[in-house]
């Protein structure tokens, strides 16, 4: 690699992070709650939880860092599902994982209400059972990308049809898990980010210890085994993690689709396929997005709010038909 690339690359990312730092400083500040920039930054440094900044840390942050969390989990999650398939189709939600972390967590939700600090457990399990599924179910000499989408559109139908029975159950809570199953951060709490943030630490660490792995697998598992590098071992531990993080994601903020789509293949554009930078660079980006898209469902129809799983399908969807279109799937 070159000087000027590494640079690059590096620049980039550090780019990213300032724009991502802006945004949540924005986002803190949108709302029914009017403050200024300098009364929102010596709030947050001196520890002020009085009036509308009181309002702002116990609402607002929880949500604002709940974002950012699900964001870089789903992107990277995408990532690392790219690199063991090597297709462009590849994403938490098209491969049935967030269906299926969905299904389990509504379960739960439902009938064992008191388990809330075990939903991500529960939902990984949902997630990995679904995906053995459409993988089972897509593998014919190969694992097909046309197969995947199918057999995940299928799973997706049959286990969104599974949820809504769960839900129909709740009774007069029902409203409240049909807009979480919408990808909705509205009632997060402070005890959610401290959940999410535990497990997320956990699983963005191995993602990018195994960055090297991804790079590998990237190239194929003929290729990879001819280096003496035992690729169905290392896929299966890849694709535990892409699961665990879209799993843990789905089961605080719902089901948030596209994320782990649209943003790798702009950081691939952007940065190249080396994973030791494409992976924290995706990281950045998804948590930017799906901010950036609470945020304008929270003010695009005041006083009402638009899910956020709702805006990133609205920006994602046209961006699949895209690579469908252009990608040579048999």
């Amino acid at each position: 690699m070159r000087v000027s690339d590494k640079k690059f690359k590096i620049s980039f990312i550090v780019i990213a992070i300032i724009i991502l730092l802006a945004t949540i400083l924005i986002s803190l500040k949108l709302g029914s709650v009017n403050i200024t920039f300098k009364e929102l930054i010596s709030g947050l440094f001196s520890g002020q939880s009085e009036g509308n900044l009181g309002i702002i840390k116990d609402l607002r942050m929880p949500r604002v860092l709940i974002a950012v969390l699900v964001g870089a989990n789903l992107a990277i999650a995408g990532v690392l599902l790219q690199s063991v398939i090597r297709n462009p189709l590849a994403d938490p939600y098209i491969t049935g994982i967030s269906s299926g972390a969905c299904v389990v967590t509504i379960f739960f939700m439902v009938f064992i209400p008191s388990v809330t600090n075990l939903r991500p457990i529960f939902g990984f399990f949902g997630g990995l059972v679904c995906c053995l599924i459409i993988y089972f179910m897509a593998y014919k000499n190969g694992l097909s990308p046309i197969r995947i989408v199918l057999a995940g559109a299928a799973c997706n139908a049959l286990l969104g049809g599974f949820s809504s029975m769960i839900t129909v159950s709740a009774g007069l809570g029902a409203s409240n898990i049909q807009k979480w199953m919408m990808g909705s951060l509205a009632t997060v709490n402070w005890s959610n980010v401290h959940i999410l943030l535990i497990y997320s630490v956990v699983g963005i660490i191995a993602a990018l210890l195994l960055s090297k792995v991804c790079n590998i697998l990237a190239l194929g598992s003929k290729n990879a085994r001819s280096l003496g590098f035992n690729s169905d071992l290392y896929m299966i531990i890849v694709t535990a993690i892409a699961v665990f993080l879209a799993s843990i994601s789905t089961a605080i903020a719902g089901i948030i689709s596209f994320v782990g789509l649209v943003v790798p293949h702009v950081c691939r554009i952007i940065i190249g396929s080396d994973h030791k930078y494409l992976i924290p660079c995706s990281g950045i980006v998804g948590g930017f997005l799906v901010l950036f898209a609470d945020t304008v469902g929270r003010m695009a129809m005041r006083p009402n709010e638009i899910p956020v799983g709702v805006v990133t399908a609205i920006l994602g969807a046209p961006f699949f038909l895209y690579l469908l279109r252009r990608s040579d799937l048999k």
